[in-house]
């Protein structure tokens, strides 16, 4: 297995937007609940989880893509069935050790569920009714992977939009193949205009702490969430008009996109720019690579 397989196997530039999710939920701690050097493992912990979900993914849809993705790189032969279980459990089990070793039991309570709603996902409800939700509360859990203990009720609001963005994402991204409806889409339409809304609503009530002034913490989180919007929604208001298979692929990848301006919005509201300097990094590291051509990879 090349480096190349390896990396599009993983879809390992889709992981840029899963590294805020422990970052805001961290904003929502007070700063002596946390440990610099211990929690910056959350992050490698989220990614890991994710990374190997992603391989999972290809695993337990090999057969399929074998009929509609015959490029991926199972079915195309660049990658064995075996290769891509071990490089999966083996990235889910990293995840779950690194939660442990950040947070303690503590992070082990949220990462082991975390870690079976990724598996659950990938190979039994993908393809069922639940299976949207199955991958939105993996979201929602990544969030709360961040909060600390006496964060996790505050953290709530925040792991309550990300998961709300996830479904609408991840019902939109079962059309990629075959398109998509006006209902599913109008949904993931007005689910943006809820979490713009609900996001805007916070970020002006953004509470006194951190260094900064509130007034400058709440200008900066509505322009993240203006951002947000400006990302996602207008490929969702396409692909209701439109329902083809492109027009899904394009909105189910804004809306992946869309996930670092809106964790970048809950994240300022809480203050913390070295976090909010990580996001933006990751938002310019994925401009860049979409800009080069690298392939932008959905959930499915």
């Amino acid at each position: 297995m090349r480096a190349g397989d390896l990396v599009e196997l993983v879809r390992a530039p889709a992981a840029l937007t899963v590294l805020g999710d422990t970052l805001a939920g961290m904003a929502t701690a007070p700063p002596p609940d946390l440990r610099p050097a211990r929690h910056a493992l959350l992050p490698v912990a989220s990614t890991c989880l994710y990374l190997g979900g992603m391989a999972l993914n290809d695993y337990g849809d090999r057969d399929l893509d074998a009929v509609e993705r015959p490029e991926r790189p199972i079915p195309s032969g660049r990658v064995t069935p075996r290769q891509a279980l071990a490089v999966g459990t083996g990235l889910v089990a990293t995840g779950v050790a690194a939660a442990g070793a950040a947070s303690g039991r503590r992070g082990l309570t949220v990462a082991v569920p975390l870690a079976a709603c990724v598996l659950t996902y990938d190979l039994a409800a993908k393809d069922r009714p639940a299976g949207a939700v199955v991958m939105a509360a993996c979201r929602g859990l990544d969030v709360l992977l961040g909060a600390t203990p006496g964060s996790v009720r505050t953290a709530l609001p925040t792991a309550a939009v990300l998961t709300t963005h996830t479904l609408a994402v991840t019902a939109l991204s079962r059309g990629e193949v075959h398109g998509t409806t006006r209902g599913v889409a109008g949904s993931a339409v007005a689910g943006t205009v809820v979490v713009a809304a609900t996001t805007a609503v916070a970020a002006w009530r953004s509470p006194a702490g951190p260094p900064g002034g509130p007034t400058v913490r709440r200008v900066a989180a509505l322009a993240a969430t203006a951002g947000y919007v400006a990302t996602c929604l207008p490929a969702q208001r396409t692909a209701a008009a439109d329902r083809t298979a492109t027009a899904a692929r394009t909105a189910t990848r804004a809306g992946l996109q869309a996930m670092i301006p809106l964790q970048a919005a809950w994240t300022l509201r809480g203050g913390r720019r070295a976090s909010s300097a990580v996001l933006a990094g990751a938002a310019l590291t994925g401009r860049l690579l979409h800009r080069r051509g690298r392939r932008q990879v959905s959930i499915t």
